[in-house]
């Protein structure tokens, strides 16, 4: 496990990740808060962070896995 998480902390996959998460993150911001954010109304904080996390989380880790299997 650490040696995965090694992988994620990693600048190549860091990097990849976050450019991931932005582009998918604010794919998602837009459909699901698209109506609150044209007509200026508040926004769900907590799910515009998830919609960027959840990719960087996922994109971070498939990354990794790829990495550490090559390894052996």
């Amino acid at each position: 496990m650490a040696g995965l998480l090694a992988h994620m902390l990693s600048r190549p996959v860091a990097r990849n990740a976050i450019k991931v998460s932005l582009f998918v993150g604010t794919g998602l911001n837009a459909i699901n808060q698209g109506t609150a954010i044209w007509q200026g109304v508040g926004v769900e904080w907590g799910k515009v962070m998830l919609n960027y996390v959840v990719p960087y989380l996922v994109a971070s880790y498939s990354a990794a896995k790829a990495r550490k299997g090559l390894e052996g």
